[in-house]
Order: structure tokens, then C-alpha cells, then sequence
């Protein structure tokens, strides 16, 4: 492995550093991003529950709050069971909205590694080129200098699509759960609100 790696010249060196970086957010995102850490599967029958029973206080919001994205939203609602129905609605979509921005952590991240990672190893096969060309001299042709300008440039190619192609798997698996995750929050907070104010209307 470190052989490759000095066959492959200072251009891999960036696009290791951005690999060990995709890989420590993928890890990140697949630890959070689990169903029932998100929708914990009992928690709008429990919410309804405590709303019948007439149990709503603050320590209870609070602690619903910092339970899941899912109790977040569902707090709101609590918080606004007496205020009219768009009130109570508008103060979900709020929290849902914050709710799905903090899913989407670190996706632009692993979105742009996904994107860049190919331009890098490109970048390190124009290197890699370079030194091939300026391995001709008036003398004729340096094998060593030749062979490590290919090298260069096949390795940091090879390399750059290796990193690219899990990086825009995981972005695009990550995207499609947590749009998955947005419908079945706003599907439970619609269940809460008609719940709380009767049959939609």
C-alpha cells in the first residue's frame, strides 16, 4: 500500500485526505441516521397518549424534544395544542424544517468529495503526464523518470474514481432515507394535528 502510494507522487496525498474525511462522515451519518434513532416507533402514540391523559407541561415538551428529529417536531405541536389549527400546523412545519436541515448534515459535504475526488485524480494524472513529457531530453528518454510519470498519472486516476464511486453511492443512499424520514415525520405531526383538532379539514 505505501508503495503505491510513492509510485502514485505528492497528488494522492489530497485525495487521501479526502477519503479518510468521506469515510469518517459516512460512518457518522450511518450511526445517526437509523430509523428508530430518527422515528422512535412507539412516540406519536405515546405523545397522543399523554395529550388525552392531560399531561402536557414543560419538563415533558422538553424532554419529547430531545428524544429524536420525530419528538422535536411533535413537541412543537404540544407546545401549541391550544392555539388554532394553521398555528399548531405552521409551528410543526417550523420544527420539521429544522428537523430536516439537521438530517442533511454533512450530505453537501459528502456530495462534494463524491464530485471532487475525480477532478483531483485527474489533476494528478496531468501531473503524471507532465513529468512523462519532462522525461524527454536532448539525450533521449529517462525509463525511470518515464515509468514513475505513468504511474503518476494511472494511480491518482484509478484512485480518484475509487474514492468517487462509494462517496456518490452514500450521498445518494443518505438523500433518498432522509427524504423517506421527511414524508413519515410530516405523515405522524398531520396524525398529532388531526389528533388534536378533529378530522382535516
Amino acid at each position: 500500500m505505501f508503495s503505491i502510494i510513492s509510485q502514485a507522487g505528492w497528488p494522492i496525498y489530497p485525495l487521501l485526505i479526502a477519503s479518510i474525511i468521506c469515510v469518517a462522515l459516512i460512518i457518522e451519518r450511518l450511526l445517526y441516521l437509523r430509523r428508530n434513532r430518527v422515528l422512535p416507533p412507539n412516540l406519536l402514540k405515546e405523545v397522543i397518549t399523554v395529550y388525552h391523559n392531560g399531561k402536557i407541561n414543560p419538563e415533558v415538551v422538553d424532554s419529547l424534544e430531545k428524544t429524536s428529529p420525530l419528538g422535536r417536531v411533535l413537541a412543537a405541536g404540544l407546545r401549541n395544542v391550544n392555539a388554532p389549527r394553521d398555528v399548531m400546523k405552521e409551528s410543526i412545519e417550523e420544527a420539521g424544517s429544522a428537523a430536516a436541515h439537521e438530517l442533511e448534515r454533512f450530505l453537501t459535504s459528502i456530495g462534494t468529495i463524491a464530485s471532487l475526488a475525480p477532478l483531483m485524480g485527474l489533476f494528478g494524472t496531468v501531473v503524471g503526464m507532465i513529468e512523462i513529457f519532462g522525461a524527454h531530453n536532448g539525450q533521449g528518454t529517462n525509463p525511470a523518470e518515464l515509468a514513475h510519470g505513468i504511474s503518476v498519472a494511472l494511480y491518482n486516476t484509478g484512485f480518484g474514481l475509487l474514492v468517487a464511486m462509494p462517496a456518490l453511492v452514500f450521498y445518494r443512499h443518505f438523500r433518498a432515507l432522509i427524504n423517506s424520514f421527511v414524508v413519515e415525520m410530516e405523515q405522524q405531526a398531520v396524525k398529532f394535528v388531526d389528533t388534536v383538532h378533529g378530522s382535516r379539514k
